[in-house]
């Protein structure tokens, strides 16, 4: 029998909250009743004012509401779930053995949220332990005899100790799955539930994601008693400081396009690779063109990948190139583009992957990489995201046909004469006004009116500028010092 939360299926989502800003006074940690020793560490490391998913769930948590919160990769979730625990911690008789359970998709993950309640609780006498495969289990065991009040944990290491019995489920008064859609995504569904019918039923549950897929619905009627819903940003939704754009080009001609990126930006650059093998090539291409590169994947030992991680975040290396499985955990607030190499899998990596940029309210940069027969692929992303990502319009290619429909899309093929783009491909020239994007075509608008819609507000045409600033010549390719429009003005 599943020890579980009832179901309430009547009253799935209660009292849902959504963010508004425009307050007349910033908030700050102080407004929100929390401990005063834990007010006083808050702000020996420099945090003072919460962001809007902290500032909304943190008073919810501490009445021990349920929880499904819904925010953007990047807007501080840690704090959101970290600081209510810690509160109750703190405000807890010393005879009283409460423990809290936070599962997270991935090792650096872990560590990192870890890293952070340590720093905040450590100096109070909350002890936490970490469980996370690639570590030797035995290490981890002996932290487990020291009754951690917290364990952070990833699903397939937590099972692990659940079949050893070195870890006993039965004090957990709050529960945390954070990133749950990663968690599922990455077919962690059986362990998820077999945590959840080894923890007590009389608990709080507090889950976070940035979509809302359907089998996290299914958990919350089955495990979750009335949740109150707190929603920063609608599912799938990416952040409004990203600007992004798409190149649709052939795999063979993606490594030039990405060395003259490469020389272009001058900050941090994360790129997404789709497999591992994928991912170390890209690594030892930029490494070739003069750039200081990492790459981060499940083929690299966990001390490798705590070392390009942290070599990232220092500024030893300039370049991250990750797969999504191994790139949870990636929290610099610097980076200044985002390169999709390859587009996701799953469409709801793509909100994921570029929420890497764009964060502690800087604004970022997106490129994808697409082939022409991915357009199906990128339907399905802009489906997701609920906006059309603009086609540079030095693009050297469109979709193909048999991969969009132009029927359904709007989107028609290329054609006219091949001509040399400024990245020495050759292309399809488009009509006047630039390439139609799917769904972009409105009643009584002309093309190069929808074609300035589609690209955030620049025209192609004025000067031979690109959206994210870049200007084309025969020249070659140089980055203007105009700013970037962000894209997603429309069909919010």
């Amino acid at each position: 029998m599943i020890r579980g939360r009832p179901s309430h299926s009547k009253v799935l989502f209660s009292n849902m909250t959504t963010h508004h800003s425009g307050a007349a006074r910033a908030p700050r940690f102080t407004d929100l009743q929390l401990h005063p020793d834990l007010l006083q560490s808050l702000q020996k490391n420099k945090f003072v004012t919460p962001t809007a998913i902290q500032h909304s769930a943190i008073p919810v948590a501490l009445k021990r509401d349920d929880i499904i919160g819904i925010a953007q990769t990047g807007t501080g979730k840690t704090l959101a779930f970290g600081l209510p625990i810690l509160h109750r911690l703190l405000q807890s008789p010393p005879h009283k053995r409460f423990r809290s359970l936070i599962i997270l998709p991935t090792r650096e993950l872990a560590i990192q949220v870890e890293d952070t309640l340590r720093k905040l609780g450590g100096p109070f006498g909350i002890h936490s332990a970490v469980l996370i495969g690639g570590e030797p289990i035995r290490r981890q065991q002996q932290a487990l005899r020291l009754n951690p009040q917290i364990i952070v944990a990833t699903p397939g290491r937590l099972i692990d100790h659940l079949n050893m019995r070195s870890v006993d489920l039965r004090l957990v008064d709050t529960l945390v799955l954070d990133e749950a859609d990663r968690m599922l995504d990455m077919g962690f569904a059986p362990q998820i539930k077999e945590v959840l019918r080894n923890v007590p039923a009389d608990r709080q549950t507090l889950l976070f994601s940035a979509t809302m897929p359907a089998e996290i619905v299914q958990i919350a009627h089955s495990y979750m008693k009335q949740p109150t819903r707190v929603e920063i940003a609608r599912p799938g939704s990416t952040a409004k400081d990203i600007s992004q754009e798409l190149f649709i080009l052939p795999q063979e001609d993606k490594n030039e396009l990405l060395a003259k990126v490469l020389l272009d930006y001058k900050g941090t650059v994360l790129i997404f690779a789709r497999t591992r093998s994928r991912a170390g090539r890209v690594a030892r291409f930029a490494k070739k063109q003069g750039h200081s590169a990492a790459e981060i994947h499940s083929d690299r030992t966990l001390l490798q990948r705590r070392k390009a991680l942290e070599g990232f975040k220092s500024g030893k290396y300039r370049i991250l190139v990750a797969t999504d499985i191994a790139s949870r955990g990636i929290d610099v607030s610097n980076i200044e583009l985002v390169i999709n190499y390859d587009l996701p899998d799953c469409a709801e990596d793509y909100v994921h992957r570029i929420g890497r940029t764009g964060r502690a309210g800087k604004s970022g940069h997106a490129m994808s990489f697409a082939a022409p027969d991915q357009g199906a692929m990128m339907r399905d992303i802009e489906r997701i995201i609920r906006t059309n990502v603009a086609i540079s319009p030095h693009s050297t290619h469109q979709f193909s046909a048999t991969a969009v429909s132009p029927k359904k899309s709007g989107r028609k093929p290329g054609h006219g004469n091949a001509a040399k783009s400024a990245y020495g491909f050759t292309k399809k020239e488009t009509p006047r006004g630039g390439a139609r994007r799917s769904g972009s075509g409105r009643p009584g608008k002309s093309k190069q009116q929808e074609t300035a819609s589609a690209s955030g507000g620049i025209n192609p045409t004025d000067g031979g500028k690109a959206k994210y600033g870049l200007h084309y010549s025969n020249a070659g390719y140089s980055r203007s010092s105009a700013r970037r429009k962000p894209t997603g003005s429309r069909n919010r």
